[in-house]
């Protein structure tokens, strides 16, 4: 018995330092998934709620403005996300060129606003797109319209803004990755490719790309994770309108917990879409990623 004393003294000790980060997993992460789980099989005012089954789920598919805001942010996913991807991979493999001058300035210039508050940065953008503001200035000055565009009031023009937004402020995210992963590229192997006299767009093609396969996979699922959780420019830009034409998930789920007359039920509802549509899209990308024989 003597010999198991430091034996269980030492797993005591493990334990001792397990059990605080643990505590903190199952209080913060693991109870509000659960809680939130349970909860979408409930409705009512505020905290006074009542189990209603699959009731909730009913009313889901038949709600309206929830299909609006599925397609809005349908529309950010498809269109936005594969343009800021391919446009940060292109900057990347620009700013890889070996005898490029001063690209650490550049590197620093394309990563800057990715690190800005989202807060701030969408108050700027609503500023320069507003009706006054310097965009349409610019464009009137150079001539390239003749009357201002109504930017965050017309329902076309307001995604294009949401969507330009989201694109400046992570295609600098993303492009980090992608430098990283081409340093790690062997030389030679484009060495080889320009003595069989290989063009450097077909280079890119053939070899860059599926040697970035992995982190291509990596950024396209942060990127739909990301987007399927859109709040801050919709919410500081545009704030869901112009007729919901931004309403996105994430901000009918807070109007449905703070804006209306609470509804944490049918909000919690909402919000295990955006979980059930990342691990199916997820998925989808890891299948198509997958190594074929």
């Amino acid at each position: 018995m003597a010999l198991l004393r430091p034996k269980q003294t030492m797993v005591i000790n493990s334990w001792g330092f397990v059990l605080p980060a643990l505590f903190l997993v199952v209080t913060f992460t693991l109870y509000p998934v659960v809680k939130s789980l349970w909860l979408s099989f409930h409705a009512g005012q505020g905290m006074i709620t009542r189990f209603v089954g699959l009731s909730n789920i009913y009313r889901l598919v038949n709600d309206p403005i929830f299909h609006k805001t599925l397609f809005n942010t349908s529309i950010f996913l498809v269109i936005q996300v594969p343009v800021m991807i391919v446009l940060a991979m292109i900057v990347a493999a620009c700013l890889n060129i070996p005898n490029l001058r001063f690209r650490g300035l550049w590197r620093t210039a394309v990563f800057l606003p990715c690190i800005t508050s989202l807060v701030a940065y969408s108050i700027l953008f609503k500023s320069m797109f507003s009706f006054d503001g310097i965009i349409n200035y610019a464009l009137l000055a150079s001539g390239i319209i003749s009357e201002p565009i109504s930017w965050l009031s017309d329902p076309f023009w307001a995604r294009i803004v949401i969507a330009s937004a989201i694109t400046w402020h992570w295609t600098g995210y993303n492009m980090i990755f992608y430098i990283a992963a081409m340093q790690n590229i062997d030389r030679s192997i484009y060495e080889a490719a320009r003595i069989d006299g290989i063009s450097e767009t077909r280079q890119f093609l053939s070899i860059t790309i599926p040697m970035l396969k992995p982190v291509i996979l990596f950024t396209t699922v942060t990127s739909t994770i990301g987007t399927l959780q859109l709040f801050d420019e919709t919410m500081n830009i545009t704030g869901g309108g112009p007729v919901n034409s931004t309403l996105t998930l994430s901000m009918y789920i807070y109007n449905l917990s703070f804006k209306f007359v609470p509804n944490y039920g049918y909000a919690a509802t909402v919000s295990y879409v955006i979980v059930v549509l990342v691990a199916i899209l997820a998925f989808v990308q890891f299948w198509l990623a997958r190594e074929r024989d």
